[in-house]
Formats: structure tokens, C-alpha cells, sequence
């Protein structure tokens, strides 16, 4: 059993998760751990974000147009010298690399997680 606590829907209703397409990834060598720096267009009404993920199982050719899921309303966060502004989520497999949250289909950029 978990030892999170009980979330209401209002705290769920809360938490803005968006779906964005990555459109440039690049190297972050001086990240204490692994990973890259994306920019990801989240739609006309939030625009490009940055952020940084450790990601780096995937290359950066099979990231780039690939569709997203992001956390858009947690304050920026520094990371090193990096602004990282969005939160790219995921989970780990059983190695523990990260695998991304993403839509099965073709869905509008800027969508909202209901």
C-alpha cells in the first residue's frame, strides 16, 4: 500500500498537464545526471517551453516530433545554468530508465489531461 497522501480532485484539478510535441533536443553535458534539454511547443495559448529530462535511453532523432505529456503550471525550475519551465513526465521500467507519458494518438498540441 502506498504511503502517499489522499489526494482530493480538487488538488488533481489543479496539476495542468498539457500535451506538447518536442521540436529540438539538445545535449546537457554539465547535468549532474543524464539528460536533455528539450524545447516543446505546447500550443498557440502556452507557447514553447524548455525543459530538461532524463531521458537519455531515447536518442534525440526519435525524440524531436515526438507528442508529450507536461506538467505547465509549476514555477521554473533551475537545474545547473538551465531554466527548465515545464515538468516532461514519466516512468520508470524495470531497469529504471525513463519512459515517457504520451498520447497512443495524433492528438492537438495544447490539450489538457481530464
Amino acid at each position: 500500500m502506498t504511503t502517499t497522501p489522499i489526494a482530493t480532485f480538487d488538488d488533481f484539478t489543479k496539476i495542468d498537464l498539457r500535451v506538447g510535441r518536442i521540436i529540438e533536443v539538445t545535449p546537457f553535458p554539465e547535468a549532474r545526471n543524464p539528460a536533455w534539454k528539450l524545447k516543446v511547443d505546447l500550443g498557440e495559448e502556452i507557447g514553447i517551453k524548455k525543459s530538461s529530462a532524463q531521458i537519455t535511453n531515447y536518442t534525440a532523432e526519435e525524440l524531436v516530433g515526438t507528442l508529450v505529456m507536461a506538467v505547465v503550471n509549476f514555477k521554473p525550475r533551475q537545474v545547473g545554468k538551465f531554466m527548465s519551465e515545464v515538468l516532461v513526465v514519466g516512468v520508470p521500467d524495470s531497469d529504471g530508465k525513463i519512459i515517457l507519458v504520451r498520447p497512443e494518438k495524433d492528438v492537438p498540441i495544447g490539450g489538457r489531461l481530464h
